[in-house]
């Protein structure tokens, strides 16, 4: 061992007494033995590593994941972990952290990959990144007005949500599994059982999180090749503008018409596309205000100010099914897809309007307000 790499166990050691952890170390042999009597391998190294394959049988959960992913992967607090990396060292620091958040028996594999192949035991090769990629994006590439030049365009594209609840939720699951290359989530709540019924993005086990957090740990899980990057604040006057000026399109997923108002300022300002959505009861509403194009209608043109409270009850006052956020929010992920490929026509100076009791789409037009105060003249 030379001087750096003794000095780097040193620094390591201490690190884990400093954690006040004693982590088993066992060989890879012993490792096969763990998993043979029901436990489980999981392999933290980052996807460029895995090249040259993993354990057979392995969990594959990267090391910068591991936190938020291994209690929905690996529920059972009892259930026997051996974690392996390349040599041996981040195994040791991460069985520390799992060691710390409850689970019982875990232990660190001596050597790491490189000593379970040097063992000759079974290894399982991982499909390459572009391999994967091809597979998931199959059915895209496959329709013409996608192919491989649309969902590289969707790869390169940023969409704003604003609001992780019952109309994001849908949203961002479809957009993430469609592609899209950056998502920037926007809410400032945390997730409530009442919110169960409706805020896919959430699950029972994560009550009282961030929502921020959790939808992050859902999308990830879901397509772990796009990058989710969360704000755990109320989208004001203040930030607007710096969270609008990436974004390629903007979906309002919020509640309130005061951020509505806001978001169709400042797309107006800024030129962004915003696709707009609203649930109540049993129906359901959504539109594309294109703050590119200033012949067209926007959101103030169609409510030229807020109705009374009276007139406009929200979902907790008069409820809403389940499933209505589902649909419009999916309605809300075609439209992004839409502008974003460029493709169809968008739901530009047209209302979308769906009665679920009736089983009816209707569509009104829209006519841009010469006056409206934002897009006015």
């Amino acid at each position: 061992m030379d001087d750096a790499d003794k000095s780097a166990s040193e620094r390591l050691e201490r690190l884990l007494a400093s954690l006040g952890r004693e982590i088993e170390q066992i060989s890879p042999n012993g490792a096969l033995e763990w998993v043979e009597q029901g436990g489980l391998i999981i392999d933290i190294r980052e996807p460029h590593e895995l090249a040259s394959g993993t354990a057979a049988g392995a969990r594959l959960i990267s090391r910068g994941m591991l936190e938020l992913e291994v209690g929905s992967q690996v529920p059972e607090i009892d259930k026997p972990l051996v974690l392996m990396c390349a040599g041996g060292d981040r195994s040791r620091l991460s069985a520390a952290s799992l060691k710390h958040m409850g689970y019982e028996r875990v232990a660190s594999m001596q050597g790491g990959f490189d000593a379970w192949r040097q063992s000759g035991l079974p290894v399982d090769q991982v499909e390459t990144r572009e391999a994967s990629r091809r597979t998931r994006y199959l059915r895209h590439l496959s329709i013409a007005e996608v192919g491989e030049a649309g969902q590289q365009r969707l790869a390169e594209s940023c969409v704003l949500i604003v609001g992780a609840g019952g109309l994001g939720s849908p949203a961002a699951l479809y957009l993430a599994a469609a592609g899209v290359g950056r998502l920037v989530l926007v809410d400032d709540d945390r997730v409530e059982r009442s919110n169960l019924q409706r805020q896919i993005l959430h699950s029972d086990h994560l009550v009282g999180h961030l929502k921020t957090e959790s939808a992050a740990q859902r999308l990830h899980a879901l397509n772990p090749d796009i990058r989710i990057e969360t704000h755990t604040e109320r989208i004001s006057p203040v930030n607007a503008e710096g969270l609008l000026e990436a974004a390629d399109v903007v979906i309002d997923g919020s509640d309130n018409f005061p951020t509505r108002y806001l978001l169709n300022e400042f797309c107006v300002r800024l030129e962004k596309p915003l696709v707009y959505g609203a649930v109540l009861r049993f129906t359901g509403q959504v539109a594309v205000f294109d703050g590119r194009d200033r012949n067209t209608a926007c959101y103030q043109c169609l409510f030229p100010e807020p109705p009374r409270p009276e007139d406009a009850p929200n979902c907790a006052e008069a409820g809403v099914l389940g499933v209505m956020p589902g649909v419009i929010g999916s309605l809300q992920a075609t439209e992004t897809l839409k502008l974003l490929l460029k493709i169809g026509h968008p739901l530009v100076n047209r209302l979308l309007r769906y009665d679920a009791l009736k089983g009816e789409f209707s569509t009104t037009r829209l006519v841009r307000d010469p006056q409206c105060p934002t897009c006015g003249q």
